[in-house]
C-alpha cells in the first residue's frame, strides 16, 4: 500500500493566519494554483482511490490533484481538521511562525498536548483518536492491501494521522505545521510502515 497524504492548498484565512479547523473555507487562487501543479507532477501515479476530509478545501485539493483520474473519492471525518470551537476564526499567529499573542493558540503550536478543548470543540487527543481509527482501518483493510491512496485532510489532522509512524506525540508538529500542499509519501507492507518522503513540497 503506498499513501499518498496531502495537506490541502492556501485558503484566504491561511494568509490572515485565522483558525479555520472546522470552518468550511474554500480554497483561494493561490491554492488552486498550488494544488494543481502538485497534481502535475504526481500526474503519473496510478491512485486507485481517495480518502478526504469532507470540508471544501480538502475536497477541491483532492480533486486538483486527481485531475481527470477517474476513481471513489470518499469523505471520512475522521480526517477532518481540528474544530476549534468558540475560537474558530480567531488570529492563530503573527506571520510564518509558531508564536501567537493568544495564550490557547500558544499552546497549541509550543505544547499542543496541552491544549484546552475550546467550548464545542476538540483538543489534539480528540483528533489523535479519530485519526489512528481511521489509520488502523485503513492500512489493515485486506482489499486495500496493494493499493496506491490519496488522503487530502488538514495540517493538525495530517500531523495527527502520522502520529502513527512517528510515535512521539510530545513533538506533535515534527518541527513545524504540515506545509501546504506537501506530501507525505507512506508504504505501508506487511504491517509495517515507513516514510519515502516527508513534508514534500512539489510546486
Amino acid at each position: 500500500m503506498l499513501l499518498y497524504i496531502v495537506r490541502h492548498g492556501l485558503t484566504p484565512w491561511n494568509h490572515l493566519h485565522k483558525a479555520q479547523g472546522s470552518a468550511d473555507i474554500p480554497l483561494a487562487q493561490e491554492g488552486i494554483d498550488l494544488a494543481r501543479r502538485t497534481g502535475e507532477a504526481l500526474m503519473d501515479v496510478k491512485f486507485d482511490i481517495c480518502f478526504t476530509s469532507p470540508l471544501t478545501r480538502a475536497r477541491q485539493t483532492a480533486r486538483l490533484v486527481l485531475g481527470g483520474r477517474d476513481i471513489p473519492v470518499i469523505p471520512d471525518k475522521r480526517i477532518q481538521e481540528i474544530n476549534f470551537g468558540v475560537l474558530e476564526g480567531h488570529i492563530m499567529r503573527t506571520g510564518n511562525t509558531m508564536e501567537s499573542n493568544c495564550k490557547e493558540f500558544d499552546l497549541f503550536f509550543k505544547d499542543p498536548l496541552k491544549f484546552p478543548r475550546p467550548e464545542n470543540g476538540e483538543n489534539i487527543q480528540d483528533v489523535l483518536d479519530r485519526t489512528r481509527e481511521f489509520w488502523l482501518e485503513k492500512t489493515s483493510d485486506p482489499s486495500l492491501a496493494d493499493k496506491t491512496i490519496l488522503v487530502s485532510s488538514h495540517g493538525c489532522a495530517v500531523r495527527a494521522l502520522l502520529q502513527n509512524l512517528y510515535k512521539d506525540p510530545e513533538h506533535f508538529w515534527h518541527g513545524c505545521v504540515t506545509p501546504n500542499c506537501s506530501i507525505n509519501l507512506v508504504e505501508v507492507k506487511d504491517g509495517k510502515a515507513r516514510f519515502l518522503e516527508e513534508d514534500k513540497v512539489y510546486a
